[in-house]
């Protein structure tokens, strides 16, 4: 997309430049008188008093295509360094030398154009484009170029109060656009990321499908996935990042809508949803006025323990939280509001209850089981098991023992950390359940 708008800002004024950048053809006559001169408003073309100049000039402008534009130019700038067409002349230069794709002799002619006319909005634009594609092209002097391309960035943002040129006024938002393009990139390659969105989120939205500027707006709101950031960079991070999967190049879309795709994961908790974002992301357009509508964080760990207990819900609505897990029973007594502590607690409480866990140490009258695989794998125990009467020391666990099969009557418990009681405790043959993983609470970023 940049590249078409830069063939907009820079294709028409070519042929303004050769038709309206004529100088004054020389004359013997006298000068004129005050009546002949030039409307109030209007400029007096440039008078090149040197008929050979003149003819010189006249001749390369109206080369026949930009090679012999060039040729022509060329010799014309080397015989007449001082004329008054200098400036004229080296942007019809620099922009013929833009159509054959001579990228080195385009840039050379920019920078010499800048040196006699430092706010010239088209050499600026053509530079501050050309450093940025360099740089993202892979140059060996990438980080050069984006150095001069901010600075070419810059200078053009800060030269529009000066300019006079139609042209350039009805061009103004591309070369803005171009503008920002180049000084967010760097600001992103500098890890200034508040200055990269600042600069890089107007050209996103002036050119929605050009990758080159898209990813790097991702990139700044969330530069470091393993890093939390702030919720409205992560889901505007995940907004851009899904957008560029749909304008990147065929090779790169599987890759980039993956780490879109792990962007959400990492800020909702999981994958639901993600088809939905990545349709519209996709489908075009600006981001939702409020993106939170389309991409909620992580459900907190209360949410989640409620949600656990209302998925136990029977077909006439009535909740068994006794059918869950032990996991799950920790994790929503450690994480969920008191009524849905309360309710847990009352469905378990003195019931019998059959399980398998890790023997961490034992007495003759008391157990202390792991009964989670989160806490087996820690060897830390989350079970006091109470027993009535003594266990046999030929009955006895060895520490560290797993598979250990029991039952028990949860009769108290603390939250954190952790530790059930259980009371009546009984030795089992059979084998109940496997322990069970503690649910895994992804905290919004």
């Amino acid at each position: 997309m940049t590249r078409i708008l830069l063939a907009v800002v820079l294709g028409a004024s070519l042929g303004a430049g050769a038709q309206t950048a004529q100088p004054t053809q020389p004359s013997a006559a006298p000068a004129q008188s005050p009546s002949a001169a030039p409307a109030q408003g209007q400029s007096q073309a440039p008078v090149i008093k040197d008929p050979a100049e003149y003819n010189a000039y006249v001749a390369a402008v109206q080369g026949t295509d930009a090679n012999a534009k060039i040729s022509g130019l060329e010799a014309f700038l080397n015989q007449y360094p001082n004329s008054v067409m200098k400036t004229q002349a080296l942007e019809i230069l620099m922009i013929s030398y833009q159509q054959t794709n001579n990228i080195p002799k385009t840039i050379e002619a920019a920078n010499k154009l800048i040196a006699v006319d430092p706010c010239n909005e088209r050499a600026l634009a053509l530079l501050a484009y050309l450093d940025r594609m360099l740089a993202q092209g892979g140059d060996k002097n990438a980080a050069q170029d984006l150095v001069d391309g901010k600075k070419d960035g810059q200078q053009g943002l800060s030269c529009f109060d000066k300019v006079t040129d139609p042209e350039i006024k009805k061009n103004q938002a591309q070369m803005e656009q171009i503008f920002n393009s180049v000084i967010g990139v760097a600001d992103l390659q500098d890890k200034d990321y508040p200055d990269a969105i600042k600069s890089l989120k107007p050209a996103v939205d002036a050119s929605p499908n050009d990758f080159s500027i898209v990813y790097p707006l991702a990139l700044a709101y969330w530069p470091d996935p393993k890093t939390p950031t702030t919720p409205d960079n992560s889901m505007n991070a995940i907004w851009y990042a899904s957008r560029a999967s749909a304008v990147a190049p065929a090779q790169a879309q599987a890759q980039i809508e993956k780490y879109a795709r792990s962007l959400y994961v990492r800020y909702h908790g999981a994958d639901d949803g993600w088809a939905d974002v990545l349709a519209k992301a996709k489908a075009g357009g600006a981001p939702p006025a409020d993106l939170s509508t389309l991409i909620k964080p992580a459900p907190t760990p209360s949410e989640q323990a409620h949600k656990m207990i209302q998925a136990t819900a029977d077909s006439e609505g009535k909740l068994h939280p006794e059918k869950l897990d032990f996991a799950t029973w920790e994790f929503v007594l450690q994480n969920g509001t008191p009524d849905d502590q309360q309710t847990v607690w009352n469905a378990i409480k003195g019931k019998s209850v059959q399980m398998v866990g890790a023997v961490i140490s034992t007495t003759p009258t008391q157990f202390m089981i792991a009964g989670s695989s989160d806490d087996i794998d820690a060897k830390k125990a989350d079970i006091t098991l109470n027993f009535e009467d003594k266990v046999p020391p030929r009955l006895i666990p060895k520490d560290g023992s797993d598979n250990f099969q029991f039952q028990g009557e949860p009769s108290s418990y603390t939250p954190n950390p952790f530790m059930m009681v259980m009371d009546k405790g009984a030795l089992l043959r059979s084998k109940p359940e496997t322990p069970a993983k503690k649910p895994v609470h992804k905290s919004a970023s």
